[in-house]
């Protein structure tokens, strides 16, 4: 969790504030208080109450996580648990993820949480992994340092100028918005990994192009995927609201050709 024990709530919520873009006329509205108290509240001058914090955390979409450190610098005990994945009451959590999962095969599909770091995956994303360094590999493995890396899955990424672009793009604005300074640190790493291709300033569809491919090269052949993203709607438990699914689909016939032909042996 972000350190901010030293920090008094009303700072903290003005720099949320900030950090989203918003004016305290906006916020105010939002959140239905008087302007006059929100400024008394970010300056120190009035005591937000545990209903108030969580009120302007749910209007500045704070993570779950962050909103705990809030109410812990309001002098409150935190409201959002942070349940092992192991711990019963995520039973029917874990069996949903490892039905996706399964479900997905033949393609591949991962589990990754707030950091990147991989929770579980299908059999299928064995493909990627191939041939990539021991280290990148031992627990706990960050996906996106994984794919980036030279010794991971970049010398067989075809299109990794442009594929490397729309990975530090996402992880740029996630960081943005989390303002988590560990994804910030990856950040600064991944951008120091060599890239021998010209990487897009601005995303750009190429002829025939819907979203950005991952062009993949495994062994002899030539792979295209898509990915989409899918979280939990109505998280209440920390480590739920910061899991999320990775699934890549063919993005063209002989991919899929490839990958089901592979599934049936």
């Amino acid at each position: 969790m972000t350190t901010v024990k030293s920090r008094p709530v009303g700072a903290l919520l003005r720099q949320w504030r900030e950090r989203r873009r918003l004016s305290q006329l906006q916020l105010s509205l939002d959140a239905d208080i008087s302007t006059r108290h929100l400024s008394f509240v970010e300056t120190g001058r009035s005591k937000p109450t545990r209903e108030m914090i969580l009120r302007l955390s749910e209007h500045l979409d704070v993570p779950l996580r962050e909103r705990n450190g809030l109410l812990l610098a309001g002098g409150y005990a935190p409201a959002y648990p942070a349940s092992g994945l192991d711990a019963p009451e995520l039973t029917a959590v874990r069996a949903a993820l490892r039905q996706v999962l399964a479900g997905h095969e033949p393609y591949p599909a991962l589990i990754v949480d707030r950091a990147w770091q991989l929770v579980d995956g299908n059999a299928s994303i064995q493909l990627f992994l191939e041939g990539a360094a021991p280290d990148l590999l031992t627990p706990p493995v960050n996906v996106l340092r994984l794919s980036l890396h030279p010794e991971g899955m970049a010398p067989n990424i075809l299109n990794l100028g442009e594929w490397r672009a729309h990975v530090l793009g996402r992880l740029r604005r996630q960081a943005a918005a989390t303002a988590d300074p560990a994804l910030t640190d990856l950040l600064a790493e991944l951008r120091g990994y060599p890239c021998d291709q010209p990487e897009p300033e601005v995303e750009l569809p190429g002829a025939g192009d819907v979203v950005v491919p991952l062009r993949f090269r495994h062994r002899d052949q030539r792979l295209a995927f898509f990915s989409m993203t899918a979280v939990f709607g109505t998280p209440l438990d920390i480590t739920v609201a910061e899991l999320a699914i990775e699934s890549f689909f063919p993005a063209d016939q002989p991919t899929m050709d490839t990958l089901r032909s592979a599934g049936s042996r």
